[in-house]
């Protein structure tokens, strides 16, 4: 009956998103506003270049792997909006994925189902691919790399993990949270790491980060823990399928590909469209060119935080991964609304450990997180449709959003119960 009920809502939620789409090309051909986003041109034009023997890096603006532009050569050949279908199709594989997770967790049944309803039913996800935005992809990718290390196929994880790094730079966040789970006491060879499954009241025990400071500074026991069997072969298949797929493209499109699909993300600078606190003073600094060094060092707010999220949650990876990405977005130089996707689709995994009651608590977050963007939204339109001078008030909406993301933040920490992924096997076991 349950599995009926699932697979109720895959349908409807697929009729949903072939609505839209179809709804999409009506409103593209007959309103001044088209629901096509902008990016699903440009994926649409360096497709079309592919199929004509030419570079897609030709396309301006074209800034990801050519990949992405290989899965979209149907769009010249059958309909333009297969591509449409294919991002859809994968954020139902999100929906799916999601519930796999979650039952290899043991989450009970009533609340897996309300965590898929999230996902699938979420506004603003379902229109993201049907609007032609790539971002379910990754996603989809992201999460079978959870699956593939849940059953104890850390090869596999390994070999997807690097093609989603190279589909999309920003999963390599999760690098090092993957790497702390990959204990020797958990990943046996011949053996399936046993799972910790969902419990109501029980929150496990959680080392402190100063303690895994200090162990990390420590150089033996780095070089000791580190260099373990599963940790050294994830890190070299990954590579390996990293630098594969990068090198062949480079062989094919040379420096183009290079800058625009993996360099330019870490130099980017988007004076427009950009929720970030950096933006006015990209703004002002805009036609100075920023140097090197300038540009880099936004980076490093975003790598101490980072760097304390990694020592505090690790094990608990889905969660991890939840506010390194959170955490990621809203310090970053350059902020845009498909980037909310990224956690959008990691909340799920970790609804059934929140204390957090949906009255108050977390409509305060809802609120606040909205809120805060729609006010954005708000001086983002006085500018670019009305030409109005207000670069100082997006600048403090923009502040403002930040400090709404950091309570969303801290709050989706406060109210967290730590429970890691993997359970440490039997001392037995380990000397069997």
């Amino acid at each position: 009956m349950v599995s009926v009920q699932f697979r109720t809502l895959l349908i409807v939620s697929a009729i949903l998103r072939v609505v839209l789409i179809l709804y999409g090309e009506w409103q593209d051909a007959h309103m001044e506003v088209r629901y096509t986003d902008i990016d699903y041109m440009v994926f649409s034009d360096a497709a079309s270049l592919m199929v004509s023997g030419k570079s897609p890096f030709e396309r301006s603006t074209y800034r990801y792997s050519p990949l992405l532009a290989f899965l979209l050569i149907p769009n010249s050949i059958l309909h333009r909006s297969w591509g449409k279908f294919i991002f859809s199709a994968a954020d139902l594989l999100v929906g799916l994925f999601i519930r796999m997770i979650l039952k290899l967790r043991g989450v009970p049944e009533k609340l897996s189902m309300i965590s898929v309803i999230v996902w699938l039913f979420n506004p603003f996800t379902f229109t993201i691919g049907t609007r032609g935005n790539c971002e379910p992809i990754v996603c989809a990718l992201v999460l079978w790399v959870f699956i593939c290390l849940m059953n104890g196929r850390v090869l596999q994880a390994a070999f997807w993990y690097g093609l989603v790094v190279h589909f999309r730079i920003y999963p390599i966040i999760y690098a090092l949270p993957i790497l702390v789970i990959l204990d020797p006491h958990v990943f046996q060879p011949g053996q399936k790491p046993r799972l910790q499954y969902w419990n109501r009241r029980q929150e496990s025990p959680q080392s402190s980060s100063g303690t895994r400071l200090a162990q990390l500074l420590c150089p033996w026991f780095l070089l000791k823990s580190a260099l373990t069997r599963e940790r050294i072969l994830f890190s070299f298949i990954s590579a390996v399928v990293f630098f594969l797929f990068t090198g062949l493209f480079y062989h094919l499109y040379g420096w183009d590909f290079l800058y625009e699909a993996l360099l330019y993300h870490l130099t980017r600078t988007d004076p427009r469209h950009n929720f970030s606190i950096y933006f006015y003073h990209i703004y002002l600094q805009y036609h100075r060119k920023l140097s090197i060094l300038e540009k880099l060092v936004s980076f490093l707010p975003q790598l101490i935080v980072q760097v304390v999220l990694v020592l505090s949650f690790a094990k608990d990876l889905p969660f991890c991964c939840l506010v390194q990405t959170v955490a990621f977005v809203a310090f970053n130089k350059v902020m845009t609304a498909q980037y909310f996707v990224w956690f959008f689709c990691l909340l799920p995994l970790v609804l059934a450990w929140s204390n957090m009651k949906l009255k108050w608590k977390g409509l305060s977050c809802i609120a606040l997180w909205v809120g805060g963007q729609l006010h954005w939204l708000l001086w983002g339109y006085m500018l670019e449709f009305k030409g109005q001078n207000v670069f100082l008030q997006l600048w403090m909406a923009s502040i403002i959003f930040l400090a709404a993301n950091t309570y969303v933040l801290v709050s989706l920490i406060r109210n967290h119960r730590f429970s890691p992924v993997f359970a440490q096997l039997d001392k037995t076991s380990n000397k069997d």
